[in-house]
């Protein structure tokens, strides 16, 4: 299996499918919840398939091959949803999902370099054919900006101390590696006594953010996914930590305010309509049974609106 796609149940359900709506699958990965939103909109029903990864989109095209000319699929960042709805010369959609963070293939492929479980080179991009790898951040960031990656894109407390043993160590040597990083911060991050996860964890994850500017992303999709989407249409959102959580949190709240005007103003001046209505007040979780078959689910938080003009 390429990737096990989490809340498939849950994530599909939310976007209320039916024939002759057109669906946007901003993250389609390996397809799997592309291939249930093609099930569940059937016969009619349209699906743009999105992703950055090269190697997914292939998979992907084979796994959705029966749905024919229900399916369109397009290389590309899901922060440019607008601009790629106009090269297919559509206007609106009727439900928008997203599924944040890196694929299960992504993961387990070594050469890839997301993961420090096996040993290959830094690379950590979602896009092959971007310049900027995770090498390029290790090796040339200084300092300060190292460490202010590692503190916001990871919450590690230790950034300090692990930037300042990165920029140590690479001026004997270049980190090339994963494993090269990853021994490097167990030396400086011991595994606390009761701590189950890997003192590697948190900076991996920082450093991933950073090369594929994912939280900047994040919020260009909401905004432009916002616009893109018809009235009464859905946009359902799967994070899997807490920067994510928040920022699709804190957009849908803002997307579902209204007047922003000053209260010493006798009338509104800014014209400010609520756009959407958050349908999920707490985020969905995964099932328990979810949870057993793929741990990798356990962190998936699942958060949905509702366009309410067009």
């Amino acid at each position: 299996m390429y990737h096990r796609s989490v809340m498939i149940e849950e994530a599909v359900t939310s976007l209320c499918c039916r024939s002759g709506g057109i669906y946007v699958d901003g993250t389609v990965g390996g397809g799997g919840h592309a291939y249930e939103i093609l099930e569940r909109s059937a016969p009619a029903g349209l699906l743009i398939g999105i992703d950055r990864d090269e190697e997914a989109l292939r998979e992907t095209e084979a796994r959705l091959s029966d749905f024919g000319r229900r399916k369109i699929l397009v290389q590309g960042n899901f922060a440019d949803l607008a601009v790629i709805l106009a090269e297919l010369k559509i206007k609106c959609v009727d439900g928008i999902l997203l599924d944040l963070g890196v694929s299960s293939h992504q993961l387990d492929m070594a050469q890839r370099g997301f993961s420090f479980a096996r040993e290959a080179p830094l690379d950590m991009r979602m896009d092959g054919g971007q310049a900027f790898s995770a090498a390029d951040l290790v090796n040339q960031y200084s300092e300060r900006e190292m460490a202010k990656v590692i503190r916001d894109y990871g919450e590690e407390h230790m950034a300090k101390r692990i930037a300042r043993a990165i920029v140590k160590q690479r001026s004997e040597t270049p980190i090339g590696t994963t494993r090269d990083l990853a021994d490097l911060i167990c030396r400086v991050v011991p595994q606390a006594q009761g701590r189950h996860i890997h003192p590697a964890t948190k900076t991996f994850q920082a450093i991933r953010i950073a090369v594929n500017d994912e939280l900047n992303n994040l919020s260009r999709a909401i905004k432009s996914g916002t616009e893109a989407l018809a009235a009464g249409g859905r946009f359902s959102i799967i994070s899997f930590h807490s920067l994510e959580d928040r920022i699709v949190k804190a957009e849908f709240r803002a997307q579902e305010g209204g007047c922003v005007c000053p209260p010493r103003l006798p009338v509104c001046m800014c014209q400010r309509r609520p756009l959407l209505k958050v349908l999920t007040r707490k985020p969905l979780r995964p099932s328990r049974d979810e949870e057993i078959e793929n741990p990798r689910a356990r962190s998936a938080r699942l958060r949905t609106a509702e366009k309410l003009c067009s």
